[in-house]
Formats: C-alpha cells, structure tokens, sequence
C-alpha cells in the first residue's frame, strides 16, 4: 500500500468516525428524560464524540475552534438537564458561539471569503434584524421571567453573539457550515420561545430543538473537516 492508498485510508477510517460518532448522537437523544446525572451524561455524549472525531480527523488545527466549542456546548447540554442552571447552560453555549465565530475567521476559511458585495450585506442586514426582531419580541416575557435583572441583558449579548456567528457563516461560503450556524440559530430562538413562554405550547417543540440543535453540531463539525481538508488541499497544490 504506498502512501496515497494510506492516506485515503486513514481518510475513509476518519469518516467513518465521525459517521459513528453521529449515529450515536441521535441513538443517544432522550429528551424527555428527567434531570439526573445518567440524563446529563446521554446529552453530552453526543457533543464530545463529535470534538473527538474532529480532532482525529484534523488534529490540533480545530482544538480552539470547533472542538472547543463542542466541549463547550457539552457543558451547555450537562447544565440544561436542570432547569435552576439555565444560565450556566446559555454561557456555556455562548462560549461555543464565540468559539465557532473565531473559527469562521481562521486561515481554513479565509480562501472561501465572501465579498463585500451589495448581495452578502444584504444578507447580514437580514440576519441582524431578525436576531433585533426576536429579542424585541421576547422582551416583555424577559421582563417577567424569575432573575429579569440577569435575563434581560444576557439574552440581548447572546442573539448578538448567534447573529454574529450566522453573518461569519455566510461569509465563510460553506454549505453545511452555513446550514449548521442558521439550523443553530433556528434551535436556540425555538428553545427561547418555549423557555420563557413567548409562544402556546407547542406539541413538537422539544422535537424541533432538539433535531436542530444535532444537526446544527453535525453540519458544523462537517464543514471544518471540509474546510481543513480543502486548505490542505490547496497548499499541496501550491507547493507542486
């Protein structure tokens, strides 16, 4: 087997991780289970085997982007399972976003920039009116939700950070990167609305966030591996 054979091979092995890896985060999901520590541990597990099939797949080039923000996103799902921790969960999440943000802006993404275009602007614009639209929306049930005086204001920073996140997606030229940022931001304002009583019940609302959220994970840790190997590629071809 000379080294092109084993390079694929490693390849097609690392691919299959992360096929395993996503299977079993969708095996794993119990969203109605009650908040208990076995619970907490079935809703996290998905989010690390994703960071630990990026990392073997791209090794250290993801630690402080992607893969961290999975970890962080795994803190998010273990503080979720109990209600008293919701914000705990929200800057856990934050974190991720932040995270996921710096990594659209890294060298893996950079030969993918969008243009300054009148179109791409266009699209920020919207995405930011949107995320301006949800929190004017939600903000009187903010008002009268328990801790208001911490609600309030951190809801406002954490649309932004998700608007931010969506706008550098868009940038980045990525489908399943684009895809994952906007089926997050679809989660998260859906988990709002039911969180704080914004909307009547809703009798597949916990399918809804659920669903988009493991997507969301998945279509972002897809479109890093896509974009390291495509930057990898592109150097080799510069050097031949």
């Amino acid at each position: 087997m000379d080294i092109l054979d084993t390079h694929a091979y490693d390849r097609r092995q690392r691919r299959y991780m992360l096929q395993l890896s996503a299977s079993l985060y969708f095996y794993l999901w119990t969203p109605d289970s009650p908040g208990s520590i076995m619970s907490a541990a079935v809703k996290t597990a998905p989010a690390l085997l994703l960071a630990a099939a990026v990392l073997s797949w791209n090794g250290g080039q993801s630690v402080l982007g992607v893969v961290g923000g999975l970890v962080c996103s795994a803190v998010g799902d273990w503080c979720l399972v109990w209600p008293e921790h919701f914000l705990h969960g929200m800057g856990a999440f934050a974190a991720a976003h932040l995270l996921y943000s710096f990594t659209f802006l890294s060298s893996n993404y950079s030969a993918y920039s969008a243009s300054s275009s009148v179109g791409f602007r266009f699209l920020y614009f919207i995405l930011f009116m949107i995320g301006g639209g949800f929190y004017i929306y939600i903000f009187p049930f903010l008002q009268t939700a328990p801790d208001s005086e911490l609600l309030v204001p951190a809801v406002g920073i954490y649309v932004v950070l998700i608007a931010v996140m969506g706008a550098l997606a868009i940038r980045s030229r990525h489908t399943a990167t684009l895809l994952g940022s906007l089926s997050f931001m679809v989660s998260d304002l859906s988990l709002a609305l039911q969180i704080f009583k914004a909307t009547p019940p809703m009798e597949y609302g916990n399918a809804l966030v659920m669903v988009t959220y493991y997507s969301a994970q998945l279509l972002i840790a897809v479109g890093d591996i896509k974009a390291v190997e495509n930057k990898d590629d592109f150097s080799k071809w510069k050097r031949s």
